[in-house]
């Protein structure tokens, strides 16, 4: 008999202690509402981890605390409370959502494709699968999830973006170019966006587009580094305006007058270009730095023999040919070293 009587008295106390819980729960909670309403943020925050205190099952007070977190930028604390509301309610698509979010952002990006999937009838999640697969390096999967995001919208700058960058691993140019366009299309003050269209651009040998866009970058900002000068400048020399190019490339020379690999590049674009006098004027300034090199010189006899000094380009070059025998089969096949 007291054996029962003392069952049903300590059902009767965890049924009280549990109903009291439930009210201090509720009460913290709401409290919280109110801080969170008025921008207290971190007082809502106390509020809601008391709540939970009371109530370890209390799944909104979870959501409301990380909500909450999010406000104050709190982003692991974020993340935790999201997790334990996912623990209790997997099928929550507020707490999925939040999670594939902060999961992306936190460069977690295979966890961030693992909740993306779990997303029902929520357009980012493919823009989230798309950027994370990007990231992950599986390019093809990046195509399928960034494309069928932008088939619904297509106003997101930062996908196009991707999408050109996923292209060019994809060894796609013309897309990456097209999508690149897009891009800056819908973003026009990214500096290095346009720069690096620019280069696409160059790349194509499409000089004058490439010059366009270098243009544009330099407008907006861009640093004009030795590599923009550099590459700047040969898009000049390779769309016709010489005089331009020199003028740029000289730039950098000024900065660094015993770059010989920004000389060669110089003698060698005269060279194709049949400027073969400024050719000469390059391939001398670097045997300057470097006599021994036997490549430059077989260049030099090569570019008199273009100016038509025949007998004195073949001495020079039978010259670099004793200096480095290998450049024999060049002569042999008609060909230029360095493949020209």
């Amino acid at each position: 008999m007291k054996t029962l009587i003392f069952f049903l008295a300590s059902c009767l106390f965890s049924t009280i202690t549990f109903s009291q819980n439930a009210d201090s729960a509720n009460f913290y909670y709401n409290k919280g509402l109110k801080a969170q309403t008025d921008g207290l943020f971190a007082i809502a925050a106390k509020d809601f981890e008391t709540a939970v205190d009371f109530n370890p099952a209390f799944t909104e007070a979870y959501i409301a605390n990380g909500e909450t977190n999010l406000s104050m930028r709190a982003i692991s604390k974020a993340q935790a409370n999201f997790s334990k509301a996912f623990q209790l309610q997997p099928d929550n698509a507020e707490v999925i959502r939040h999670l594939t979010t902060l999961y992306f952002d936190n460069h977690q990006y295979q966890k961030a494709v693992e909740f993306a999937e779990k997303c029902k009838d929520w357009d980012t999640a493919q823009r989230v699968s798309g950027m994370s697969f990007y990231h992950l390096e599986d390019y093809r999967k990046a195509e399928k999830y960034l494309t069928g995001y932008l088939n619904k919208s297509n106003s997101d700058a930062e996908v196009f973006y991707t999408l050109a960058q996923t292209y060019i691993e994809l060894e796609n140019e013309k897309a990456a170019i097209d999508a690149m366009e897009k891009a800056v299309g819908l973003n026009a003050g990214r500096s290095a966006w346009l720069y690096e269209l620019g280069t696409m651009y160059y790349s194509q040998n499409d000089f004058k587009k490439a010059l366009a866009y270098f243009d544009l970058a330099a407008q907006n900002g861009y640093n004009k580094t030795n590599a923009f000068y550099e590459n700047y400048g040969f898009a000049q020399l390779y769309s016709g305006d010489t005089e331009a190019g020199i003028q740029t490339l000289n730039i950098i020379l000024q900065r660094k007058p015993s770059n010989k690999e920004l000389l060669n590049n110089m003698a060698h674009a005269m060279y194709d270009t049949q400027k073969y006098k400024d050719a000469l004027d390059y391939f001398t300034r670097i045997l300057d730095l470097d006599p021994k090199d036997a490549v430059t010189l077989y260049m030099a006899g090569m570019t008199f023999q273009k100016l038509g000094q025949k007998e004195k380009g073949q001495k020079i070059c039978d010259h670099a040919i004793e200096m480095d025998p290998s450049l024999a089969k060049y002569r042999q096949k008609n060909q230029m070293p360095m493949g020209l």
